[in-house]
């Protein structure tokens, strides 16, 4: 992926799961029990959100269509390899430039999932955020470059 290695990939991750154990607001429509365990996966291209109790038993199974999320997914990539390309040889008010474009388009992408999420389940900006972060990992770990 670039200028991205694994250990990179694998430590964003490891800090979006850390954050949202940490601090989420993610409450299943009309189910008010909680904390909940969630599993993301891409079946057929689509990804499928199982949200269970800490004991297992389930309370949500949601497949979302990733089409509204392509271009995002795609423009958040490529912003990610600029700017690990250019840790080494740009000025940091280059790299805050492209941070400040990553971040934009983070932001449109948590917003739209929490639209397109918004009749299963209830989840604030930051959540949103750590989940697109997870989402745009798993895309990119499991379809090849250019494919998205």
């Amino acid at each position: 992926m670039g200028g991205r290695t694994d250990a990179a990939q694998d430590h964003e991750q490891a800090v979006a799961i850390f954050d949202l154990l940490d601090n989420n607001r993610f409450t299943p429509v009309e189910h008010g029990g909680g904390p909940y365990r969630l599993h993301l996966e891409l079946v057929d291209r689509r990804l499928v959100l199982t949200a269970t109790t800490e004991t297992g038993a389930p309370v949500l199974c949601h497949h979302l269509s990733l089409t509204a999320f392509r271009r995002l997914l795609k423009d958040y990539r490529l912003v990610c390899e600029s700017f690990a390309n250019g840790t080494a040889r740009l000025p940091p008010d280059r790299l805050e430039a492209i941070d400040m474009g990553r971040r934009a388009i983070h932001n449109e992408a948590s917003a739209l999932l929490i639209d397109r999420l918004k009749s299963k389940v209830e989840i604030d900006q930051d959540t949103a955020r750590r989940l697109f972060t997870l989402i745009h990992l798993l895309v990119s770990q499991t379809l090849p470059a250019g494919v998205d």
